[in-house]
């Protein structure tokens, strides 16, 4: 049974910092792509990172580039996601996701399709 479970979200002040985590168990992740996708009341589940299993490649939506920063430990079996500059447009339930398989092409881990397993979500709630 493979579970991912995420941590860390809160409520923070615009202009803020969070670190959510995402703890990965059931299987040996270190060879799956790990990504964390937002989504916002009424709005579509949204990319926001991906990091590679060698962590040699990692992915952006444009709106995050620059203040948030994937990584990943082995050790743990652990992806975080550090936000910096929060906005409140940055609210949104934040999920975990992972991937069994290599990209097929280079922006796959931008598709949610592309995902085989998703945590429950943590939210994070920038206030203004």
């Amino acid at each position: 049974q493979v579970q991912l479970v995420e941590t860390g979200g809160q409520l923070v002040q615009a202009g803020g910092s969070l670190r959510l985590s995402c703890a990965a168990s059931g299987r040996t992740f270190t060879s799956y792509t790990m990504g964390w996708f937002r989504q916002a009341p009424g709005k579509e589940r949204d990319f926001v990172a991906a990091i590679t299993w060698s962590g040699g490649n990692t992915y952006y939506a444009d709106s995050v580039k620059g203040r948030f920063t994937i990584s990943r430990t082995y050790a743990e079996n652990t992806v975080y996601l550090q936000m910096n500059s929060l906005k409140p447009e940055d609210t949104a339930v934040y999920f975990c996701t992972a991937a069994r398989s290599s990209p097929l092409y280079y922006n796959q881990p931008r598709e949610w399709a592309y995902y085989d397993y998703w945590g429950q979500g943590t939210q994070v709630t920038v206030s203004s």
